[in-house]
């Protein structure tokens, strides 16, 4: 039994059903893989076409434990599995892999259409009473017994499709160790004054972004709401930690030369004078004005350091992944519980985060294989036994 029809959950039964066994998927929602088409919509982007040790430095501190998996699942296979469901895809000049047609709904369409699978959805896992799983479906509530059991039931983000962090509490239930959940990838509150409200929507490009030691040359976007994108998701961590973010306005221009430039102003007003002497777009001097005030006689080192002020990171559910989840100090190297055994993880219930940029689905895609095969090796065990 799989419980969560998400890219981990779905990969599992995958895996599963070509191995032989009878799967049978539960799913909370009236349809699988909600977050995945939500991710299509700016193109579905499959992983980062790098080399494996590049690609698994971006899992952070989860990396040792997420090699294993990964080997098996990594650039090269993401693209061989999407060819293999007649889906082509293209590699970005980020190295960012997409199908071509540029959606999630032909590869789940052309995935779901060759899995032998009992799939079960409006099926919300409760937890357990005893050896069996508790559901609450649209017939009332059953009760289900499975020779080996998958959870891939999400992190804790876009509660409305599916991934509400819910199951948390039956698994403290059976003494798992958990990380409290944590947002990653978000936007941050900014209370923009008045001037900036023509700008929102607007990317901010050829800039760098510092945050403590970490540097990224990167756009943004400016929202109603604060600041978001690419960008900003590349240094959301340190960023919802504490670190302070300065904007590198001008990345490619020293101060000296940038001091020099403006030094030549004459009756030009300032605006004027930063657009002919900088070339500096009316977006970035907005921004030098919401932030800069009351600006100082030397505006270079301004333009090189420019603080943004925020009011910490946007609500976790709306976070595009999460932190934290199951401790990995409560799971086996195959991903099985070690507080219940014949019950294995994947996805983001795990206690691991990825920036945008293909990690996230590559590391569903690889766990929920990795658990898939541990419970294959599982039942081959009881089998002999």
């Amino acid at each position: 039994m799989v419980i969560g029809g998400g890219p981990a959950g779905l990969m599992a039964a995958d895996t599963l059903s070509k191995a032989g066994v009878s799967v049978r998927v539960c799913e909370a929602k009236p349809s699988v893989a909600r977050k995945f088409l939500m991710a299509g919509k700016s193109g579905l982007n499959l992983t980062k076409d790098v080399a494996f040790d590049d690609l698994l430095e971006g899992f952070n501190t989860s990396a040792a434990r997420l090699r294993a998996p990964l080997q098996k699942m990594d650039a090269q296979h993401v693209q061989h599995w999407a060819r293999h469901l007649g889906q082509p895809v293209f590699t970005g000049s980020s190295k960012r892999v997409f199908p071509k047609v540029m959606k999630a709904s032909p590869l789940l369409r052309a995935w779901l259409g060759q899995m032998d699978i009992d799939l079960r959805t409006g099926w919300r896992w409760l937890g357990w009473d005893g050896a069996l799983a508790r559901f609450a479906t649209p017939d009332g509530e059953r009760l289900i017994e499975a020779d080996v059991t998958i959870l891939a039931l999400g992190g804790a983000s876009w509660a409305r499709l599916g991934s509400d962090g819910s199951w948390a509490s039956a698994l403290a239930a059976q003494n798992v160790p958990l990380v409290p959940f944590q947002p990653v990838n978000m936007g941050f509150v900014v209370d923009w004054s008045d001037h900036m409200q023509r700008h929102f929507g607007t990317p901010v490009k050829g800039v760098a972004l510092h945050v403590g030691s970490q540097t990224e040359r990167a756009e943004f976007v400016i929202s109603a709401r604060g600041i978001e994108g690419g960008g900003i998701y590349l240094v959301s961590k340190p960023m919802r930690d504490g670190a302070p973010l300065t904007l590198d306005l001008l990345p490619d221009q020293s101060v000296e030369h940038i001091r020099q430039k403006l030094a030549r102003r004459g009756k030009a007003s300032l605006t004027n004078h930063l657009r002919k002497s900088l070339r500096l777009p009316p977006v970035k001097q907005a921004l030098l004005m919401e932030f800069g005030r009351p600006l100082p006689d030397d505006l270079a080192p301004l333009i090189k350091a420019l603080p943004i002020k925020h009011s910490g990171p946007r609500s976790m559910d709306e976070a595009i992944s999460t932190s934290g989840g199951i401790s990995w100090d409560g799971v086996t190297d195959d991903l099985m519980l070690k507080a219940r055994a014949g019950v294995f993880c994947a996805g983001e219930m795990l206690d691991w985060d990825a920036p945008t940029g293909g990690y996230l689905i590559t590391g569903c895609l690889a766990t929920g294989q990795h658990a898939a095969q541990g419970a294959l090796r599982y039942l081959q065990a009881r089998a002999r036994a």
